[in-house]
């Protein structure tokens, strides 16, 4: 079914959801002595967070309903410490699904890092949530099944801003990347676990998740090195905002681009913003807050975004504000761009990957500019970095997810039995 379609009849039934009230948060600890903690401690306010990056705080064994094909497994909702685009420590959830077959292909059993397609704000929108049955308004079960059923563990991340009193920082690149390969380190730290130190690692994810399995894949070598990584797939990737956002103003998606501003607020609060807001501003953050994915599009369609503030403001005006220390919003933005100082790991880049890339798109991709993908593709051709290329699906952007998941897993597949593959730069 078309994205425009789907959200067409969505559209007609959406209405607001509540965000759910701050829990008091417990106190962080090191390696919990079994996976018994309650709902409201996985989620709980972060308060003071203590621990290295990938400490597990608390984990929950749940059923993760909404993977299909009943695969035998073991599933737990994960709390564990991360680090945010400031280097602040902070505090995410996710969920980790292991087989419970046993893996016989040599070698200890691997992972993939998943970070999910965008899902909304609302606190009860988290991957980890829909995944357990508890809100259903995410497509990507069948994704994490194929990795399941290729005897893999999946560690997938909700991503930052999912905990009592926070905001998802959507689209922020180095809180994506850190929490994603922070959520493979929680995962081998599950009491009773089987997950191994030396297991192979493989990213993927698409759209919103597909720019986190790129800035994953550009972090892994400096940020997490004793991972090791063998592979990333990232599809529909929105590698630069700004040529995003300008496409999604006034669309039938502008959802998103009310995502990606209120997750930009909630990332570098001391900047300009909620004082900018007119009434209408002031109730469009309510509405980024208390919706899921289809909610947020339905209200937000065709809205543009100088219709938010009191002085009508543009993107380019937008961008052109400074916060206390001088630092422009655009340049904020700029930090989020894909490509930018990559390298092979024998460069002097600043951010080194030395393992293939499979980036993908739709032919008839009608939310992400092409312009922006092929870009991000380019210049991960120019750095030299391995990187195989398909455009040829005949799908748009939300089916192409499904489209490509088995090229993804077969991809993946091939780099955990360490098969070579030659890019298609």
């Amino acid at each position: 079914m078309r994205l425009r379609t789907l959200l067409t009849s969505t559209a007609l039934a959406a209405a607001a959801v509540a965000v759910p009230a701050a829990v008091a948060a417990p106190p962080a600890v090191a390696a919990p002595a079994g996976c018994t903690a309650s709902e409201a401690d996985i989620y709980a306010a972060a308060g003071g967070v203590s621990g290295n990056p990938g400490d597990l705080l608390a984990c929950r064994e749940v059923k993760l309903s909404n993977i299909p094909g009943d695969i035998p497994m073991k599933g737990y909702k994960v709390r564990y410490v991360s680090t945010d685009a400031k280097g602040a420590k902070n505090v995410v959830t996710g969920t980790v699904a292991v087989p419970t077959a046993a893996w016989t292909k040599g070698g200890s059993r691997p992972t993939v890092a998943f970070n999910p397609g965008t899902l909304g704000s609302g606190q009860q929108c988290a991957f980890s949530k829909q995944l357990a049955g508890q809100f259903v308004d995410m497509y990507e079960g069948g994704n994490l099944a194929l990795f399941l059923k290729a005897g893999y563990a999946v560690a997938a991340t909700d991503g930052v801003g999912y905990v009592a009193g926070q905001v998802h920082t959507y689209m922020i690149g180095a809180n994506a990347g850190h929490a994603l390969l922070d959520a493979v380190r929680s995962s081998r730290q599950i009491p009773g676990g089987t997950l191994k130190p030396d297991g192979k690692v493989g990213i993927s994810g698409y759209s919103e998740g597909g720019a986190a399995s790129l800035w994953g894949a550009q972090l892994a070598s400096s940020y997490a090195p004793e991972l090791d990584v063998v592979g990333a797939a990232a599809g529909g990737v929105p590698g630069d905002l700004k040529l995003t956002a300008k496409q999604l103003n006034g669309s039938l998606f502008a959802g998103f681009l009310a995502d990606a501003l209120v997750g930009l607020n909630a990332a570098y609060p001391e900047m300009p913003f909620n004082e900018l807001m007119n009434d209408q501003g002031k109730q469009a953050i309510k509405d980024v807050k208390g919706n899921c994915l289809f909610g947020t599009l339905a209200v937000f369609l065709g809205a543009k975004v100088e219709n938010y503030s009191k002085q009508k403001l543009t993107l380019d005006q937008l961008y052109a504000l400074k916060g206390p220390d001088g630092t422009s919003w655009g340049e904020i933005v700029d930090r989020q761009k894909l490509g930018v100082d990559i390298g092979t790991a024998s460069s002097g880049a600043k951010y080194k990957i030395g393992f293939p890339v499979f980036q993908y798109r739709g032919w008839l991709e009608e939310i992400i500019p092409h312009e922006t993908e092929d870009g991000t593709r380019a210049a991960y051709c120019k750095a030299g970095i391995n990187t195989t290329w398909k455009n040829t699906y005949p799908t748009e952007h939300l089916s192409t997810d499904w489209g490509a998941a088995g090229d993804v897993t077969n991809f993946l597949g091939d780099r955990f039995e360490g098969k070579p593959v030659k890019g298609n730069c």
